[in-house]
């Protein structure tokens, strides 16, 4: 019997999708819930698993074709041996799948990216020098044995940019050796997404950002005193996160404007309060959602926070991970950042910006003491939350980390 591999029903939102990468080949045995296939949608990427076992038969899309909404992308025959692929396991082109299928050994642990490129330009990655990690073979690779079949000692001069969690499919650029080297790189769809949405935020909303800082003492004192049976108890570290969460959730109640959205020319007020966490990963910054943060205790928060992380690192968020959302906060912090104006997470009107903690002086009581110190920031869009609300939105929270008593005495 043949079963058709098709590919899953996107959103609404989306449209159409990018085939990554292929983890089987024609005629190779699969069994069912074997990852087969990649798709990477402009918000996330999509695994598409073997519904029966079988051997894969045909491949009908190819690394890097555009695929739509339950297109079918290859077929599994299920009564087939392994190595006993059908005449039809060839891609649509057989011309242009021979140098795929010459190199199938070769390309065993290449990316996704060099993959698509080898398989069309016909270069043979066992013929190139690779400069990656362990040897490697990168894009920058491919190219300059394009341009001159560079040897392995010139292609070990190549300079190297270190990859960050914005590359392309996280894969290390390499630049080409010379005196003045460039990669041309496309962006990924949800590189080009994020672009798209930023960019709209500023057109549509009136950004403005206010600043206050806070002492951090008392929340770093309390995580000090309870982590170790904080840990014990729920199998978990206490962080600064949760704690700007139920801040954050506090100060939304007292301030519900900052908790609405523009449609047209209504306000919606939400009475609910679905929190989003930035998270940066491989393939750009992404917002998973921590809904009803109201009911939710520090330990709770803490664990969600947690496991979104894992699934960003593993490119494993759903869309229902990042789906709707009346408020975000992001962490610059984490990465050095002292002071920054984050934009907003549109349809959202607002967003906290957190950032590093120094030690600095500061004065208490006429005294100048030394204190653990975090600039914060609330990006808002001005078209409906004056500054006065703004302003006071912030105080609240600092009020709230600065005196972590009031978060659980409700006050």
């Amino acid at each position: 019997m043949l079963v058709e591999v098709k590919v899953p029903v996107f959103s609404e939102s989306v449209s159409e999708g990018t085939l990554l990468t292929w983890h089987k080949k024609p005629g190779e045995k699969v069994s069912r819930g074997d990852l087969l296939i990649d798709i990477e949608t402009d918000k996330v990427v999509l695994e598409v698993t073997a519904l029966q076992d079988g051997v894969l038969s045909e491949v009908r899309k190819g690394e890097g074709e555009i695929v739509t909404s339950e297109e079918v992308v290859g077929v599994i025959d299920t009564e087939a041996t392994a190595g006993a692929a059908a005449p039809a396991a060839q891609a649509p082109d057989a011309q242009a799948a021979q140098p795929a299928q010459a190199h199938a050994a070769p390309v065993e642990g290449l990316s996704p990216a060099v993959r698509k490129m080898v398989a069309e330009t016909g270069v043979n990655p066992a013929d190139v020098a690779g400069s990656g990690k362990g040897g490697r073979v990168t894009k920058g690779d491919v190219i300059a044995h394009l341009e001159g079949g560079a040897p392995a000692a010139a292609a070990s001069e190549a300079k190297a940019v270190p990859s960050a969690p914005t590359a392309p499919s996280g894969v290390p650029v390499t630049l080409p050796a010379g005196e003045r080297p460039e990669q041309r790189v496309p962006m990924t769809r949800i590189r080009a997404r994020i672009a798209e949405r930023l960019k709209e935020a500023q057109n549509t909303a009136a950004i403005l950002t206010t600043y206050n800082e806070v002492n951090m003492q008392p929340v770093m004192d309390l995580r000090k005193r309870y982590q170790d049976e904080f840990v014990k108890k729920h199998g978990i570290k206490l962080g600064f996160m949760s704690f700007f969460v139920r801040a954050a959730v506090e100060a939304l109640k007292a301030y519900p404007i900052i908790n609405a959205s523009v449609e047209g020319k209504d306000i919606i007020y939400h009475g609910y309060f679905d929190i989003g966490i930035a998270v940066a990963s491989e393939r750009g910054l992404v917002v998973p959602i921590i809904r009803d943060a109201d009911g939710k205790s520090l330990a709770q928060i803490e664990k969600e926070i947690g496991e979104y992380a894992a699934k960003a690192r593993a490119g494993k968020l759903t869309l229902e991970d990042m789906t709707g959302g009346t408020f975000s906060i992001t962490n610059g912090g984490t990465f050095g950042s002292m002071m920054s104006t984050p934009i907003l997470n549109q349809p959202q009107s607002a967003i906290l910006g957190m950032h590093n903690i120094y030690e600095r002086a500061v004065v208490e009581n006429g005294q100048i003491v030394a204190r653990p110190m975090m600039y914060l920031a609330l990006s808002y869009d001005h078209r409906i939350i004056d500054g006065r609300e703004a302003v006071l939105f912030l105080v609240g929270i600092k009020k709230a980390l600065e005196d972590p008593a009031r978060l659980l005495l409700d006050l």
